[in-house]
């Protein structure tokens, strides 16, 4: 049974899932996400979301440190990743942190 949807909103806490995680390949020099079954190649700007998603900092705060680091509205910045951790969470590669589930993203080894 799949569990019921999440909607990722500004205020969500994005965080990895236990079976996610984010690492650096070396032989490849980019950034890999390593989930049971899965292996993907995230462009840069989406390993960037993905080591934000520490399960404390809110969708809205990543929107506004990418608008600030990137030079670009937060309006643009905000719904990208929105449309972004959506689709990953709709893929169970992203979970929401909450009173008793703090974020676990194991993203130690990504430059």
């Amino acid at each position: 049974m799949r569990p019921k949807r999440i909607t990722i909103t500004p205020e969500s806490r994005p965080c990895l899932p236990r079976h996610v995680r984010l690492r650096f390949d070396e032989l490849r020099n980019a950034p890999i996400v390593l989930a049971p079954e899965k292996v993907l190649w995230p462009d840069e700007i989406s390993a960037e979301i993905l080591k934000r998603c520490d399960g404390r900092t809110t969708v809205a705060e990543i929107a506004t440190a990418f608008a600030r680091d990137y030079v670009a509205p937060v309006e643009e910045i905000a719904t990208d990743i929105l449309a972004f951790l959506q689709g990953w969470s709709d893929r169970l590669l992203v979970d929401v942190a909450t009173s008793d589930k703090t974020g676990t993203a194991d993203v130690s080894e990504v430059s």
